[in-house]
């Protein structure tokens, strides 16, 4: 990536009419394709002549010598196409990401926790919704921190930028922990926040099969996938002015660089046809091929993936529901597959020795990469090796799917006649309980509601303490 020029796509999200502009620039410094990279943007291996793309001046420009800047991520891709939190509709994502004035130089991520195509937690600043309409959880790690956090009150959609940029801001103070930057963003911002009532639960779903022509309701989406990452420019071009004739508006990337096309009408599901056939394009590659995430402009990696493919493929194995990822380095911070092949630091070769390349294998605890917990499967094994390797992780992945919600099941059906206490606001029905206590008005965790000052309101509505009613929750 240090050497390879980015097109910054706010939240994957562009008109046909950009993405036509940048195939035409790209053309005029002498590409006929262009590929797509991690984080929803967009990778030229020449540098961008930005007075090509001045008809869009929301395309921000990075080049390899600029100070580091960051696309946001967003889950925009994934809503009304898949599991997705009622609320949070694809017009809702596009007032947020318009929110954001400023360029970031923090990874962003904005996501959906019941979907599976874009990842929660890969960012510096992760928000995830939460079941409060337009109110989000926000996990942040920030460069120097190992472990992500927390942060301990949700955040209004209208704030999200606010205290995105406060937490950039604040860095040069150093925060230590999650209750500083707490403390340091409320200084810096007036915000609209609401208490943390329950933690965040991310349900777990098989990754999605993203490509071809699938129906949803009245209408039809277009998922595209190039095996090399190499986009046709011309085939873009004419896709583009297609989506002009339908009357599409938006075209959505996902991390996986592949990108999908929503709201194609059922009367125009024959010229979209048409288009892929006179392009000769192949829109049903197996799970086998679309689940892997790549190190961008990588051709060993590419040429690793291929040849792990053709095994799983010659062996009839199945992965459907899992993801792969492929990475050059050790203790990478930003994991987002099921199955991570991490190849090995060569060490400093003496003589004429000849030192093959060795790899390790790491799985997600419960096969889940939302858990941020990676498991040691094996280390410094052959290339030869991996194959059938990763044969025993599949089945291992089978044998265990379903059994965790089981065991989850199983214990709350024991805890059955354990009962909590509740206090809830009439008004507006936000929910107090000790364990969390209400850090939006420095109340500690495990603060009893009887004891708290008759001075306490609620924290979203302001309604008094007197508008409270125990209840009790059988759990």
């Amino acid at each position: 990536m240090k050497e390879l020029n980015r097109l910054l796509i706010s939240g994957g999200v562009l008109s046909p009419g950009e993405l036509k502009n940048i195939c035409e620039a790209a053309e005029a410094m002498g590409m006929n394709e262009i590929s797509f990279g991690s984080r929803q943007d967009i990778i030229f291996p020449k540098e961008i002549d930005e007075k090509l793309l001045e008809q869009y001046p929301s395309l921000h420009v990075v080049n390899p010598n600029e100070e580091p800047t960051q696309n946001i991520m967003s889950s925009y891709v994934s809503s009304d196409l898949f599991h997705s939190t009622s609320w949070l509709i694809s017009s809702r994502y596009l007032y947020i990401l318009e929110q954001f004035k400023y360029q970031p130089k923090l990874r962003i991520n904005i996501t959906d926790p019941k979907q599976r195509l874009v990842p929660l937690y890969t960012g510096n600043i992760n928000f995830i919704a939460s079941e409060n309409e337009d109110y989000w959880y926000l996990y942040v790690r920030l460069p120097e921190w190992r472990k992500t956090k927390m942060y301990p009150a949700l955040i209004y959609s209208w704030d999200l930028h606010k205290v995105a940029k406060a937490i950039e801001e604040i860095l040069v103070e150093e925060p230590e922990n999650i209750e500083t930057v707490f403390e340091l963003v409320n200084d810096a911002v007036e915000t609209n926040n609401r208490t943390v009532d329950k933690p965040l639960e991310v349900p777990f779903h098989p990754f999605p099969y993203y490509e071809g022509m699938n129906r949803r309701e009245d209408k039809y989406w277009l998922g595209l996938y190039w095996r090399n990452n190499l986009y046709d420019t011309t085939f873009l071009k004419s896709m583009c002015d297609l989506c002009y004739e339908n009357k599409i508006g938006k075209i959505s990337l996902t991390p996986w660089k592949s990108f999908i096309v929503k709201g194609i009408p059922v009367e125009a599901k024959l010229d979209w046809e048409k288009l892929l056939g006179r392009f000769g394009i192949n829109v049903r590659h197996s799970m086998l091929e679309l689940n892997w995430h790549l190190p961008v402009d990588d051709k060993e990696a590419l040429s690793l993936k291929k040849y792990l493919v053709s095994n799983f493929d010659q062996n009839d194995i199945s992965t459907y529901g899992l993801t792969f990822g492929i990475t050059n380095y050790v203790n990478n911070p930003y994991r987002f597959t099921a199955i991570v092949i991490e190849k090995n630091k060569q060490p400093e070769v003496i003589g004429d020795f000849v030192i093959r390349d060795s790899y390790n294998l790491l799985f997600a605890k419960n096969f889940d990469p939302n858990t941020q917990e990676y498991i040691m499967y094996v280390q410094d094994v052959d290339k030869v090796e991996l194959p059938g390797l990763l044969m025993e992780l599949s089945k291992l992945y089978f044998e265990q799917l379903g059994t965790e919600k089981e065991s989850t099941t199983s214990k709350s059906s024991k805890k059955a006649t354990l009962e909590e206490e509740i206090y809830q606001c009439e008004e507006c029905d936000t929910v107090y309980k000790d364990i969390y206590g209400d850090i939006t008005q420095n109340i500690l965790p495990n603060t009893p509601f009887l004891a708290l000052p008759s001075s306490y309101c609620c924290s979203t509505c302001e309604a008094p303490k007197s508008s409270f009613i125990k209840k009790v929750l059988v759990k």
